[in-house]
Order: structure tokens, then C-alpha cells, then sequence
């Protein structure tokens, strides 16, 4: 007969517990100090610039034209490194999510997200040092590899659609992460072999120059398309987790019903998959723009940091975190600089509190619908 597990003594019980409420009272102490500190850092913005706005101490002429390129620059980098992130990291996400292997997914996720952890001063020095004067020597082969490489993946798919079943069991769909690699590594080296002599054919071997008579486009070597890559390399990894996590979520009854109908994978995919995990990759992309405008170190080391408004993604920008990085410690409190770039930290703090903000509350609506459909099933 097998003994009953002896009970723990009666001196422990007392101990844990106050261990427990002890534990407890320290991470509610965290969350709460944390809480007190942003509102402390909003109302110490507010107290600063918000009398000199209706004193008349700040004009709205001299706000418009100090802080309107700043405004301009933060936008246009955010966009250029969304443009770059959420499309591969949304791809990567589905595919994770609907179509890699569980064994193969517990490798790359990890992965993916741990590059989030790369400090932006380490990608800033990389895109501004070594980036950048290697896409001004390969201009042409850039601009080819921004071709190429949606096309090739595109060329990939259409071309699995038509092997043989022999050949698709052999290249699954879940592995075309690894499968792909060969394939994309051997469009790029085409792609900077075929570069020089399409730019000596169409632009007479000088694109820069064709770009600058024809186009009137002054090419910067740091440039908002040079922000736009790295500050998309950073944000692309908390944008692919929570999207990748917001996709995992639905309940896979939605899924199997759906198939059991007689949908394909790509049809519940599209129609039962990404609309019910819609608010949850919506919060993803609105976080990926918060971390975005906010950055600084990317932009500052990386745009050349020119207060330019301009749509050409060739020339450089200036954000207001790159402003207030270069000219707060040089700004004397109390004068017009010092409120002005305490205005534009302020602006920068109310887009990224209101913007994360949403994106919880999608996320908090999110898992209590997942939670109601769950039960239901």
C-alpha cells in the first residue's frame, strides 16, 4: 500500500505565506512605481512648456516653423521602417503560426524575438558606418535587391504550386524558411552581378548622376531609406511576437471547422484565421509605430540628421528624438530652445503613451473574445 505524501510542517505553512504576500506586495510595489513614473515624467512635461503656451511666451509661427521639419522628419522615418518591417514581419508571423513546423517554429521564434534586444545604438552605429557607405558604392545593386527579393519569393511560390507531389513532399511549406534561404542568397549575388551592367546600360554608369539631372534627387549617403532598413530591423521583432502570438491565439476549432467544411489552408487563413486575430496584429503594428517614432539613436546616427521636408526617401531628416538628443544639452533652461524641445518631448510622449495605450486595450479585447470562443467550443 502506498504511503501517504507526509505533510509539510506546520512551521513552513506561515513562512510561504508571508513569502507569498511578500512577493506579491514587491511586483504591485514595481508596477505601481512604474505607473507614478510615467505620469511623473507627462506632468513634468506639462509643467514646463504648458504655461508658456498661453502666456504667449511660445508663438504658434515660431512653434510651426521650429518644430514642423522635426514633426515631418519623425513621420517620414517612422514610415520608411514600417514599410520595411510589417510586411516581413506579418509574413513571418503567418507563416510561423499557420504553416511551420512546431519543431522548426520553437527554433526561429526564440530567435526572432531575442533580436529585440539588440540595442539601437548597436544598429544605428552598423547602418550609419557600415550600411550606408556600402549602399552609396552599390547603389544600382541596392535598388535591384529591393526588387528581387519580393519577386523571388513570389517566383518561389508559383513555381512549388507546379512540382510534382514527389517534389512537394520532399520542399513542405513547413520548411520553406530553410529551402528559401538558398534560393534568395543566389537571387542577390545575381542580382549585384547584374546590377553594374544594368546601370551602365540604362543610366550611361552613373545612377547617382541621372538621379540628380533627371530627377532633381540630390542623394544623401545617410538617408531616410538607410533609417528606414535598420530602424525596421528593430522594430520587426516586437511587431512579428505579437502578431505571431495574436495568430497562435485563435482557438483551433476556427480553423479545424473551417477545413472540415471544405476550405484550404490559404481560405482559412484569409477568412477565418486573420479576421478573428485582426485587433491583435492591428496592436501589433501600432506598437511597432510607437517604438518607431521614439527611437533616437538609429536616426541620429544613421539620417545625417539634415531638417529637410522632403518626400524622397534619398534625402536626409531629422526627428524630434534626434533633436532633443543633439540640442537639450546645449539649450538653456528657460529660453525659447529649452520650451521648444521640451514641446516636442512632450509631443513624443503623448503619441507613444496614447498609441500603446490603444494597442493594450485591443490586445485586453482580443483575449477576452479568444477566452468566449474557447469556452464556446
Amino acid at each position: 500500500m502506498t504511503k501517504p505524501f507526509p505533510a509539510s510542517p506546520a512551521h513552513r505553512s506561515p513562512r510561504r505565506h508571508l513569502l507569498d504576500r511578500l512577493a506579491t506586495g514587491l511586483i504591485a510595489a514595481g508596477g505601481i512605481g512604474v505607473i507614478l513614473a510615467v505620469l511623473a515624467i507627462g506632468a513634468f512635461l506639462a509643467i514646463e512648456v504648458v504655461p508658456s503656451l498661453f502666456s504667449g511666451a511660445l508663438g504658434q509661427e515660431q512653434i510651426t516653423l521650429s518644430l514642423s521639419p522635426l514633426a515631418w522628419g519623425t513621420l517620414k522615418a517612422a514610415f520608411w521602417a514600417l514599410v520595411f518591417a510589417v510586411p516581413m514581419a506579418l509574413g513571418a508571423a503567418i507563416h510561423s503560426s499557420v504553416y511551420m513546423s512546431p519543431r522548426l517554429r520553437s527554433r526561429i521564434k526564440p530567435t526572432l524575438e531575442l533580436m529585440e534586444a539588440l540595442p539601437g545604438v548597436v544598429i544605428g552605429f552598423v547602418a550609419g558606418l557600415v550600411l550606408a557607405p556600402w549602399v552609396e558604392r552599390h547603389l544600382a545593386g541596392a535598388f535591384v535587391l529591393l526588387l528581387v527579393m519580393p519577386l523571388g519569393i513570389l517566383m518561389a511560390g508559383g513555381a512549388w504550386r507546379w512540382l510534382s507531389p514527389t517534389l512537394r513532399q520532399r520542399l513542405p511549406l513547413a520548411w520553406a524558411g530553410l529551402w528559401l534561404a538558398p534560393w534568395l542568397a543566389m537571387l542577390g549575388l545575381a542580382a549585384l552581378e547584374l546590377a553594374p551592367w544594368l546601370e551602365a546600360r540604362l543610366f550611361a554608369g552613373d545612377l547617382r548622376g541621372w538621379l540628380d539631372a533627371e530627377l532633381g534627387i540630390d542623394y544623401a549617403s545617410r538617408n531616410a531609406l538607410i533609417v528606414g532598413l535598420a530602424m525596421g530591423f528593430a522594430v520587426m521583432p516586437s511587431v512579428y511576437a505579437l502578431a505571431e502570438d495574436a495568430l497562435s491565439g485563435v482557438p483551433s476549432s476556427l480553423g479545424e471547422g473551417a477545413q472540415a467544411m471544405g476550405a484550404t489552408r490559404w481560405q482559412t487563413l484569409w477568412k477565418v484565421v486573420l479576421p478573428a486575430a485582426a485587433p491583435g496584429v492591428f496592436a501589433a503594428v501600432m506598437i511597432g509605430a510607437g517604438r518607431a517614432v521614439g527611437e533616437t539613436m538609429i536616426v541620429l546616427m544613421a539620417s545625417g540628421n539634415t531638417a529637410l521636408m522632403s518626400l524622397s526617401p534619398l534625402e536626409g531628416m531629422r526627428s524630434m528624438a534626434a533633436g532633443i538628443a543633439i540640442e537639450l544639452p546645449e539649450a538653456v533652461p528657460g529660453s525659447d530652445s529649452y520650451r521648444l524641445l521640451i514641446l516636442a518631448a512632450l509631443l513624443l510622449f503623448l503619441f507613444t503613451f496614447l498609441v500603446n495605450t490603444l494597442a493594450e486595450v485591443v490586445r485586453s479585447r482580443l483575449r477576452r473574445r479568444y477566452r468566449r470562443l474557447g469556452d464556446l467550443s
